[in-house]
């Protein structure tokens, strides 16, 4: 994959959500929502704040979902993403 954000944005690919609450209850894949977290792929010149492997949180609904590779990624501009994990 060679993929390089333009302006203020990243590429980030979503971290999946647990399949199980903690009290052993298995939740279906159609009943999942989508996770609002992600591991930053690729970063734009442009971006400071954020690099490659960190661990983010941002809107449900943010970004645009793309496929490389037969992996699919979101890229979003550094607006709507809320903070950095850990």
């Amino acid at each position: 994959m060679n993929f390089k954000p333009l302006g203020k944005r990243v590429l980030v690919k979503r971290l999946e959500e647990e399949n199980m609450t903690s009290s052993g209850i298995i939740i279906p894949d159609n009943a999942k929502e989508k996770p609002s977290k992600g591991e930053v792929v690729a970063v734009s010149s442009e971006v400071t704040e954020l690099s490659c492997g960190n661990t983010v949180v941002f809107g449900k609904y943010s970004g645009n979902e793309i496929s490389l590779d037969g992996v699919k990624y979101l890229v979003m501009d550094t607006d709507d993403i809320f903070g950095i994990i850990g």
